[in-house]
């Protein structure tokens, strides 16, 4: 088979290009997928969360301590990733409520492997906990301490930190979990000392710190994740015998034309730099860096039409789907999953691309450049890999849709 135009796409590579005309995910042709299953189709490339989490472990090898990847499920929590996750030997997962825990379990990962990083925690969910004691726990708040302490006494747990800086994909004020203006995540500094005093009360063992402070930062935003880094130091005087700090999240992957991939190499120095002399081992949490760019949300084109001299492309789906552009102004970037050859009249054109969800913020892509297109199509939304299926919803009960693993 032989490679078709366009052979400039800012986002094809090996495993995800055109293929006689015809969009291929991991030898998989999209349109055939679409018709065959039935859409709306979210599709993973097994092949991409194998060379993602490569090239992860391949920079974390260059830091003086020991590291841990544990995947955060709360990004796509499909049990066929789930499994080849595990299979492709991340060391844990990151978890954020008690049915996360069930999940983890389900699919073969022991107790010690899953970590718990939860906010306004309840007592039920601090009940399922107890009954997990192999689970760490990240309390993020006194409360959550102190009515874990009640239960738990002894237990050798961590807590969740706000360093009062942030990070996140182009400086989106959404995407910070911590900066200038007070956030719920983590326990302050003002509180720190505090926080100690209640574990010791209830002989909780602080063996970990855990901090996250964004989702998506790329190379521009490496500066500010220092000063995240730095911000962390008073803690970490704190605490001389710690056994392991959690960075959390948040590592970005291109989203639009522009966007460099994240130099993990940069990434990784930054880290050396500031926490070179720890003496904890030293773990992460990522998501969307092991998912996101796996997976594709391919949706059939409805209607095709002019109105007050806007053209609309109208999809068989919307932002229950994939909440993201509605709710974070995150690109989700649509290609066609057939492209389009012959015709002048086939030449790219603005267009909005819109969803069938009955609100005024489904606009799935304002500013889409696609070539034309008729009702009937698919389109192949790109990057869709986390926080789409995990986020969604039966919104206008329109929350129907597939998910496959393509190995």
């Amino acid at each position: 088979m032989s490679r078709c135009e366009p052979d400039t796409n800012w986002w094809e590579r090996e495993d995800l290009t055109y293929l006689d005309g015809r969009l291929h995910l991991s030898g998989q042709c999209l349109e055939h997928l679409a018709r065959s299953a039935g859409e709306p189709v979210f599709v993973y490339s097994a092949r991409r969360a194998a060379s993602n989490l490569g090239r992860l472990r391949e920079c974390l090898g260059g830091l003086p301590q020991s590291t841990k990847v544990l995947y955060a499920m709360k990004a796509n929590r499909f049990l066929p990733l789930l499994s080849e996750l595990r299979r492709l030997g991340v060391d844990g997962v990151d978890v954020c409520s008690p049915d996360e825990v069930l999940r983890a379990r389900q699919v073969g990962f022991r107790e010690d492997q899953i970590s718990f990083t939860g906010t306004s925690v309840s007592d039920a969910d601090l009940e399922v906990l107890a009954r997990h004691p192999g689970v760490w726990i990240n309390c993020d708040s006194l409360s959550s301490l102190r009515r874990l302490g009640q239960r738990c006494p002894g237990r050798k747990i961590g807590l969740r930190i706000n360093p009062r800086a942030g990070v996140g994909y182009r400086q989106n004020d959404q995407l910070r979990y911590s900066g200038e203006l007070p956030t719920k995540f983590g326990i302050y500094r003002d509180r720190f000392e505090e926080a100690l005093e209640v574990a010791a009360r209830h002989d909780l063992q602080i063996a970990g710190l855990h901090l996250h402070a964004g989702c998506g930062y790329l190379d521009d935003q490496l500066e500010n994740y220092r000063k995240v880094l730095i911000a962390t130091l008073p803690f970490l005087e704190r605490m001389p015998n710690l056994e392991h700090l959690n960075l959390g999240g948040g590592l970005g992957i291109p989203l639009v034309q522009g966007d460099a991939p994240l130099d993990l190499a940069a990434w990784t120095g930054v880290v050396a730099d500031v926490l070179g002399g720890l003496q904890a081992s030293i773990w992460i949490e990522p998501g969307d860096y092991l998912v996101k760019d796996t997976g594709i949300l391919v949706l059939e084109v409805n209607t095709v039409e002019e109105k007050d001299g806007c053209r609309f492309i109208g999809v068989n789906g919307g932002f229950n789907l994939h909440i993201e552009p509605a709710f974070y102004r995150l690109p989700l970037h649509p290609v066609p999953c057939r492209f389009p050859t012959g015709s002048p009249s086939e030449a790219p054109v603005p267009a909005q691309v819109v969803g069938n969800i009955n609100e005024a913020l489904d606009i799935l892509h304002g500013h889409a450049i696609l070539p034309g297109l008729r009702e009937g199509d698919y389109l192949a939304f790109l990057n869709a890999g986390g926080y789409g299926s995990s986020m969604s919803s039966n919104h206008c009960m329109r929350g129907r849709f597939n998910e496959y693993l393509v190995v």
